[in-house]
C-alpha cells in the first residue's frame, strides 16, 4: 500500500507522454492529483488507473490552457472544490516541425499560446500562493532545444528557450521563499507527440536509438529533481554534454552547426 502524502500536485498535459508518467511518478509516492488536459477521457481512464493502484485521490480537470483565462478558470474552480496546490507541473505543450515559412501563421501562435502565454499564466495564478503559503515547488517541462537556436523547429525552439529564462530566473528570484523552481529539459523522447513528428521527417525517423530518451526515465529524473529543487535537469548523458556545449560554443559556430542541421531536418521532411 502506498504511504500517502497530504500535498497535491497539479499536472497539465497529463493525458500522454512525459505528464502521463510524471503522474505516475507523483502516485506512486502517494500525492493527491490535479490531472489537466483537453482530453476528458484519457484523463477519466489515468485518474482510475493511479487511484485503484495507488489509492491516492485523483481530480479530473479537463482544460484547454492555450485558450486566454483558461488558468484563471482552473484556478477558481479549485478554489471552490478547497484544493490547494502544493506543487505544479506545467507540461502542456505542442512541437511543430518543418520550414517556419511553410507553416501556417496560427499554428505558429498555437505553440506560443500554450507553451509561453499558458504556462505562463498558470505560474502567474499559483505560484503567488505558493509563496504566501512559505511552501512549493514548480516543476517547468522545456527541452533540450531550449539552449539553441534551432531551424526546423525554430519557434517550438524559441518557446522552450522562454521557458527555460523564466525558470532559471524564477528559481532565483523565488530562492529562500520555501519555493523552487525546477526546469526539465528532455532531449528527444519516445511519446506520440514525437512519434508524429519522425513520421513526417526521415532525417528524425532515422535516428539510433541511444539518441531517444524513455519517457519512463525522463519522467523519474524530472520528479527526483523536482523534489531535490534542482534549478535545471537534463536528463541523459548524451544531451547534457551536448547542451555543456552549445553553452560552452561561440554563438556564431552554433548557428552554422544548428543550421546545417536544421536544413538537413527539413530536406529530409516527408
Amino acid at each position: 500500500m502506498t504511504a500517502l502524502i497530504d500535498e497535491t500536485v497539479l499536472i497539465t498535459g497529463a493525458s500522454s507522454g512525459i505528464g502521463e508518467e510524471l503522474a505516475k511518478c507523483f502516485a506512486r509516492a502517494g500525492y493527491m492529483l490535479v490531472l489537466v488536459a483537453r482530453s476528458a477521457d484519457k484523463l477519466k481512464d489515468l485518474a482510475q488507473e493511479l487511484s485503484q493502484r495507488h489509492e491516492v485521490k485523483v481530480t479530473v480537470m479537463p482544460a484547454d490552457l492555450s485558450v486566454p483565462g483558461a488558468a484563471a478558470k482552473l484556478a477558481a474552480a479549485l478554489k471552490r472544490k478547497k484544493i490547494s496546490v502544493d506543487i505544479l507541473v506545467n507540461n502542456a505543450g505542442v512541437l511543430e516541425s518543418g520550414a517556419f515559412v511553410d507553416i501556417p501563421a496560427a499554428r505558429h501562435q498555437q505553440l506560443i499560446a500554450l507553451n509561453v502565454a499558458g504556462l505562463t499564466d498558470m505560474l502567474a495564478h499559483f505560484a503567488p500562493p505558493m509563496a504566501e503559503r512559505g511552501f512549493g515547488r514548480i516543476l517547468n517541462v522545456a527541452s533540450i532545444a531550449a539552449f539553441q537556436p534551432l531551424p526546423s523547429v525554430a519557434t517550438y525552439a524559441a518557446t522552450k528557450a522562454y521557458v527555460l529564462s523564466l525558470s532559471e530566473a524564477l528559481s532565483e528570484e523565488l530562492k529562500g521563499s520555501g519555493v523552487t523552481v525546477t526546469a526539465l529539459c528532455p532531449g528527444i523522447t519516445a511519446t506520440n507527440m514525437v512519434s508524429t513528428v519522425q513520421d513526417g521527417n526521415a532525417t528524425l525517423a532515422g535516428l539510433p536509438g541511444i539518441f531517444i530518451g524513455q519517457v519512463d526515465q525522463v519522467a523519474q529524473e524530472g520528479f527526483d529533481a523536482c523534489m531535490r529543487g534542482d534549478a535545471v535537469k537534463v536528463p541523459g548523458v548524451l544531451n547534457l554534454a551536448g547542451t555543456l556545449a552549445a553553452r560552452a560554443t561561440p554563438k556564431w559556430l552554433l548557428r552554422r552547426v544548428t543550421g546545417l542541421m536544421g536544413r538537413m531536418a527539413i530536406n529530409g521532411a516527408g
